[in-house]
């Protein structure tokens, strides 16, 4: 029989989000980036920035969580062609 997929191994196919360290802890932005990504990929876990990796690759390329933090503390990169949203 052949092997089923892993499907922890289907996360982060197309899109990879990372946030920098600065902002992991910023329970404000971690509300705001949950409130403003259309997809569920950030979550507020308890006033930290969490990166829900099961949404990741659903991302819009829509800037939104990029508009709402810093400058350069949010990455979306996307991976089939090795460019980053800025």
């Amino acid at each position: 029989m052949p092997e089923q997929p892993n499907p922890e191994s289907m996360d982060r196919i197309f899109i990879d989000v990372s946030v920098d360290d600065s902002i992991k802890n910023d329970a404000a932005l971690a509300a705001k980036l949950e409130e403003v990504c259309p997809v569920d990929i950030y979550k507020d876990a308890g006033g930290t920035v969490e990166i829900v990796d099961k949404n990741v690759d659903e991302c819009v390329l829509c800037r939104l969580c990029i508009e709402a933090s810093p400058p350069g503390t949010v990455h979306v990169k996307k991976l089939y062609d090795g460019t980053e949203l800025s």
